[in-house]
C-alpha cells in the first residue's frame, strides 16, 4: 500500500530523528545524550520527538523493532504456505534486513550491554516478536486441538527467535567472517537433522 504524503513526511521525521539520536549516543554515550540535544540535532521540538518516540530506548531500538515488526507482517499477508518454509522465509527477512545496516546493529549491542534499560527494552521487543509470531502460527495452525496448535506456535516462535539471537550475535562478533543467512540456514540444518543436542522425549 502507498502512503501518502502526510505519512511519508512523518517517516522521514521519524527516521532522521532516529538517526541523529543514534549518531548523538555513538558519540556521547546513552547516558550523557539528552532528549533536547537530539530534537537539536533533528530541528524538532521536544514535544514533537516524544510523539514519535516516547522513551531514549526507543530512539535506540527503532531498527530493530522495525525489522522484527515487518517479518511478522510480511508473514500476516501470506497465502497459506508450508509453515516450514515461512518460518525460514520469516527468519531470512529479518536478517537480510538487520545486514543492511551492521554498524547499527553492533552499536544496539554495545548500548544493550552497557545500559540496564536499552538490555530491558531490548528483551521486551524479542518477547513481543515471540508472542506475535505464536499468535501468526495459531492462525495457520489446525483449529481441531487449539491447545496443542497453541504449545506449536510457542515453541516455534521461539526456536526462530533462537536461531535469529544466535546468529546475530555470532554475526556482531564475526562480520567479516561470516554471512547471517548463510549461518541461519546452517542452524536450521542442524535442528532438522539432530546435530543440535536437544532433549529427548523420555520413553514412557
Amino acid at each position: 500500500m502507498l502512503m501518502g504524503l502526510r505519512e511519508v513526511k512523518r517517516e522521514r521525521t521519524r527516521r532522521l530523528i532516529a538517526d541523529k539520536a543514534f549518531e548523538l549516543f555513538s558519540d556521547n554515550g546513552f547516558g550523557r545524550t539528552t532528549v533536547e540535544q537530539i530534537a537539536a540535532a533533528a530541528e524538532v521540538g521536544p514535544s514533537t520527538l516524544y510523539r514519535y518516540f516516547p522513551t531514549k530506548e526507543g530512539l535506540v531500538l527503532e531498527f530493530v523493532d522495525d525489522c522484527l515488526a515487518d517479518a511478522v507482517d510480511w508473514f500476516h499477508q501470506q497465502p497459506a504456505m508450508d509453515l516450514p518454509d515461512g518460518l525460514r522465509a520469516v527468519i531470512e527477512r529479518v536478517l537480510e534486513q538487520l545486514e543492511r545496516n551492521p554498524e547499527r546493529i553492533r552499536a544496539v549491542f554495545d548500548l544493550a550491554e552497557q545500559t540496564g534499560s536499552v538490555s530491558a527494552h531490548l528483551n521486551e521487543l524479542i518477547w513481543r516478536f515471540r508472542t506475535d509470531l505464536a499468535d501468526e502460527l495459531v492462525r495457520r495452525l489446525p483449529t481441531d486441538d487449539p491447545r496443542r496448535s497453541e504449545f506449536v506456535a510457542a515453541l516455534s516462535a521461539g526456536i526462530a527467535m533462537n536461531i535469529i539471537e544466535t546468529v546475530v550475535r555470532v554475526w556482531v562478533d564475526t562480520p567479516d567472517t561470516v554471512e547471517a543467512k548463510a549461518l541461519a540456514r546452517r542452524a536450521m540444518r542442524l535442528l532438522s537433522t539432530g546435530g543440535v543436542p536437544l532433549p529427548g522425549a523420555p520413553d514412557a
